[in-house]
């Protein structure tokens, strides 16, 4: 239960420190005072084959990944620009992103646009494995988005459904 505390208690702060930085001003040591060690880094060029990468893809850029599943309902990915200035702040998991998850997506490139997933459910019989995040649906409705990947770990659909159909026991 104390691990459940802090973890919301860390969410809850998310508004907070995300009003203390600035694009353009914020530095490195600013992002890492507010959000703590990022749950992965990543470079310019792992970010440029995504669909549309901004400022992630400037040569020199670096995205940092703050992940908020298995619990929340967001990710964040802040990028550091080539100046060490924050250059970016995106919670990335919204249907904007979701639309852009096509067929034939490899699992890394779904990993970069929305983050560390809240769970990995692999389906040996149907060949399939499922990787779900939790988000909010306007304004407030709790949903799972799930991408289904093939063995080959290539996106074969997508979809979305509201938490109580996807797990009855959280009512």
């Amino acid at each position: 239960m104390g691990l459940l505390s802090v973890l919301l208690g860390l969410v809850g702060c998310d508004p907070q420190r995300i009003a203390e930085l600035e694009e353009g001003v914020s530095t490195e040591a600013d992002v890492r005072a507010r959000f703590g060690e990022p749950e992965k880094i990543w470079d310019a060029g792992d970010m440029a084959s995504l669909p549309s990468p901004g400022a992630a893809a400037a040569p020199g850029a670096r995205t940092f990944e703050y992940n908020r599943q298995p619990e929340g309902h967001v990710n964040y990915m802040i990028t550091m620009g080539p100046d060490g200035k924050m250059s970016a702040l995106r919670q990335v998991l919204s249907p904007q992103n979701f639309a852009q998850v096509s067929p034939g997506m490899r699992m890394e490139e779904v990993r970069k646009m929305l983050g560390k997933p809240m769970k990995v459910t692999t389906y040996a019989l149907k060949r399939e494995t499922h990787y779900d995040w939790r988000y909010l649906a306007a304004p407030t409705t709790p949903m799972v988005f799930t991408v289904v990947f093939d063995p080959d770990l290539k996106v074969l659909r997508t979809l979305s459904v509201d938490q109580e159909t996807y797990d009855p026991s959280r009512r």
